[in-house]
């Protein structure tokens, strides 16, 4: 089975999601919507929100037929099958790209069972930052920002061919705390 990305209406992710669980066995089709869980600071109080990290896209892992393609061309809100210029199938008669394992990998390794990106505890010694634990532990060389005060990281990941640095959410240990954690 190989990883593929819908282009769908920006908002219906989740109503694309739905639709293929109606239609799909999730041994046909493994649905995935990759989030972020982040802290927002609205009226001086902190938030801590899910948000889609690429939005207006839905990924699915499936061994592509003709007859698995034609469904999923026809749920509403799908726009496409990401297309790269890479792959052009004479069975569907369109191009399509199969995402990249060195693409989805990392990704993947990041998310929770809810596919979500959940904080990583943290802590930065001589300019250097070191992962205690979270979905970043052992992905340090992702990390390319930190910003202590918005308890964000800026990480790098490879997405259908383009460099994205995303915002991912994080808590930032002092050394007192460091040692708990050990």
């Amino acid at each position: 089975m190989e990883w593929y990305a819908l282009f769908v209406e920006t908002g219906k992710e989740e109503v694309v999601q739905q639709n293929l669980k109606l239609i799909f066995d999730k041994t046909l089709l493994d649905i995935v919507i990759p989030k972020r869980k982040i802290p927002e600071k609205k009226d001086g109080k902190v938030n801590h929100v899910i948000r889609i990290i690429f939005p207006g896209y839905v990924l699915v892992k499936t061994k592509m037929t003709a007859r698995i393609y034609h469904k999923i061309k026809k749920i509403p809100n799908v726009c496409i099958l990401v297309n790269r210029g890479v792959y052009y199938s004479k069975d569907y008669n369109e191009n399509f790209t199969k995402i990249d394992e060195g693409e989805i990998k990392p990704l993947l390794k990041l998310l929770s069972k809810d596919d979500i990106i959940d904080y990583s505890k943290v802590y930065i010694e001589k300019s250097k930052v070191l992962v205690k634990c979270g979905p970043l532990k052992g992905n340090e060389a992702i990390i390319k920002r930190v910003d202590k005060r918005k308890n964000r990281a800026k990480i790098l990941l490879n997405f259908l061919g383009k460099e994205n640095t995303i915002d991912v959410g994080i808590e930032v240990l002092s050394k007192s705390n460091t040692s708990k954690i050990i």
